[in-house]
């Protein structure tokens, strides 16, 4: 086979190994832009350049990862499906691919309008998800906040590409909702592995007698974002950006609502794949984010 015909066979499996689906979770890059209410035509720019830049670093990890990954990868029943562990994408290749995907990233996040502190954010992003690739997604826990704190370096590097200085209030509820969503991954996986009559996790710090513990921290976590949420409505932000502040109080119970509904559907077995993931096609998800906007948006009218 040609060189010409090899390299467009590899490049579906690459596309599917960057996993573009997996590119939603970087939508949390508008979130200061929105939460701010700075929608005008330059932070709109600057945070589609934070999307396309967070989204090319994210494959790079998700391929290195893969790579790292594939002899754990080919004795699951799901992961063994993917390219690189179904032998559809060569080692070479995603490794290279990984690398100028990462060098892509910081090049463009060097460009006109991008403020140093984006590419800093970006730096960071991507050294965090190598070390979580090589080494800190097998330590008990430190998987868990990592994921945490990659979140949050989503809505971190959408306000360095914008400018727009972000609230305590909004880190704070995003870090310990962030918590609880890479608790429920977690947990999910664990509940998946006793579905399957497994005691321990692959490369990873966890057995099933596990799954009760975090699920406890993981309920916590969610509740206490809750908290913090309610907290929200004393402070100076609310008075500045909102002339009807009740609106936003009923969010609150949907915000109950949505992550008690998560919680027990993990402990059903019934979270089958990345939390954030899972909420993008499910329709009651949906419909408590579309609920939750328009009160936003009424609030601020």
């Amino acid at each position: 086979m040609s060189a010409e015909a090899k390299s467009g066979f590899w490049l579906l499996p690459l596309l599917q190994g960057m996993r573009p689906r997996q590119w939603l979770k970087n939508l949390l890059v508008f979130a200061p832009m929105l939460a701010g209410h700075a929608v005008n035509a330059q932070t709109l720019t600057q945070s589609l350049l934070a999307f396309l830049v967070f989204s090319l670093c994210a494959s790079s990890a998700y391929l290195l990862n893969d790579a790292q990954d594939v002899a754990a990868d080919r004795l699951h029943p799901v992961k063994r499906l993917r390219p690189i562990a179904a032998g559809q994408l060569p080692l070479p290749v995603a490794y290279a691919s990984s690398g100028l995907l990462v060098l892509a990233a910081l090049l463009l996040s060097l460009q006109a309008g991008a403020v140093p502190a984006f590419f800093v954010a970006i730096l960071g992003y991507f050294l965090l998800t190598l070390a979580y690739s090589l080494r800190l997604k097998r330590w008990l826990m430190v998987d868990i906040v990592t994921l945490a704190i990659l979140y949050t370096l989503r809505i971190l590097g959408g306000g360095a590409s914008t400018g727009i200085a972000l609230s305590f209030w909004l880190l704070t509820f995003s870090f310990f909702l962030f918590l609880s969503l890479a608790l429920l991954k977690r947990h999910s996986e664990l509940q998946n592995l006793r579905s399957r009559g497994k005691q321990r996790s692959h490369g990873r710090g966890y057995g099933i007698e596990d799954s009760l513990p975090i699920g406890m921290m993981g309920m916590n976590s969610a509740f206490l974002s809750v908290l913090i949420f309610a907290l929200y409505f004393n402070s100076d932000n609310v008075i500045r950006l909102y002339k009807q502040p009740a609106y936003l109080f009923a969010i609150m119970p949907l915000l109950i609502f949505w992550l008690g509904r998560m919680w027990l559907l993990s402990f059903r077995g019934e979270v089958n794949e990345d939390p954030l993931l899972y909420v993008s096609r499910d329709p009651v998800s949906l419909a408590v984010i579309g609920i939750s906007a328009t009160l936003c948006v009424m609030g601020s009218l």
